[in-house]
């Protein structure tokens, strides 16, 4: 089997893991509740909550560009929202390739030196998502410690239940990776003199080095952290626009900050499994809390989901698609 046909396997395996979930999901649904909890929305917060989205992809992009600035300080705020736009929009269809995307994207609009060459590699712009990556990552263990102290009589027995199992399986999987990661990080650095192979593998773990540790040669560190808190906070209210949306059923009348922080939360650990857009998953996992934590019907708690992650889902792919548009027919222009 060649890696193409391999690709092709995984993709159609995940699309039909997502369409299973969407089935287990919304089988034996009272729809006429359903519908009915749409009716009593009041649209104007989840327009509210798109809002937010919009803007949490364009703070990542100022976020993103801090990290590329040392590496090409020719690199415009423009090109890291089309990026991280259109990005978003492909991991919609494909999982993990909106970081392809959005990787060739920025090193093909980088800057070039005397000789022509662009400033910016890939593997330099790779290492700078990992960053990002590790940064977002520190911030979700953050988040889960402080729901936890705070919450826990409310929450603690569910992640107890829910992720044990999970997560021993997933801390075994990152040893496991850290492993393999050093291992073939040593392979190369002690192979990389024999030149060829070796010296070409070497070369691209050195970029992705440099760009990991672009994020030293910041010169404002303390706003690159400002920048990740608003987008985890934006993600926070994002949620809480929602369920204000919806306080016109008795159901979600009584639910507080701290009870969106904690959906929030839940939905950002569903983004770990790579289906197609988070379908299914994202509405297995935040309507089973709503279900589990606080006894909604399940039509309630399906409401809640579809509103939460559509509304997402069309705000990125209306933003993929503007920054798309601009790139086609305007700045290939200029």
């Amino acid at each position: 089997m060649d890696k193409k046909t391999g690709k092709w396997l995984s993709y159609v395996f995940w699309v039909a893991v997502a369409v299973l979930l969407v089935w287990l999901c919304f089988r034996q649904m009272d729809w006429t509740q359903f519908v009915l909890a749409l009716e009593r929305c009041r649209w104007e917060w989840v327009l509210a909550s798109m809002a937010l989205g919009i803007l949490s992809i364009f703070i990542r992009g100022l976020r993103w560009r801090m990290l590329l600035t040392p590496l090409d300080p020719g690199t415009s705020i423009l090109t890291c929202f089309n990026a991280y736009a259109i990005g978003s929009a492909a991991n919609l269809a494909l999982p993990r390739v909106g970081e392809v995307v959005r990787l060739a994207y920025a090193v093909n609009h980088s800057s070039k030196d005397a000789r022509g060459k662009r400033l910016l590699s890939a593997d330099k712009a790779l290492g700078s998502i990992v960053t990002e990556r590790v940064w977002d990552m520190l911030f979700v263990g953050l988040i889960t410690v402080l729901v936890l102290v705070l919450k826990w009589d409310d929450f603690g027995t569910f992640f107890s239940e829910t992720f044990s199992w999970g997560g021993r399986l997933l801390a075994w999987a990152l040893a496991g990776l850290v492993l393999v990661g050093t291992g073939t990080v040593a392979l190369f650095w002690y192979m990389r003199e024999k030149g060829g192979f070796w010296l070409q593998g070497w070369t691209f773990i050195r970029g992705i080095g440099e760009g990991l540790g672009s994020f030293r040669h910041m010169k404002n560190g303390w706003l690159f952290l400002l920048y990740t808190l608003l987008i985890w906070t934006l993600y926070w209210f994002m949620s809480a626009a929602i369920l204000w949306a919806l306080r016109d059923m008795p159901e979600f009348s009584t639910f507080t900050l701290a009870d969106a922080l904690f959906i929030s939360l839940v939905g950002s650990l569903s983004s770990m499994v790579p289906v197609p857009g988070g379908f299914g998953v994202y509405h297995g996992m935040v309507g089973g809390a709503l279900q589990v934590l606080w006894g909604l019907p399940k039509d309630s708690c399906m409401a809640f989901a579809v509103l939460n992650h559509e509304s997402q889902v069309l705000t990125q792919a209306l933003c993929g698609l503007g920054s798309y548009i601009h790139e086609s027919f305007f700045r290939n222009k200029q």
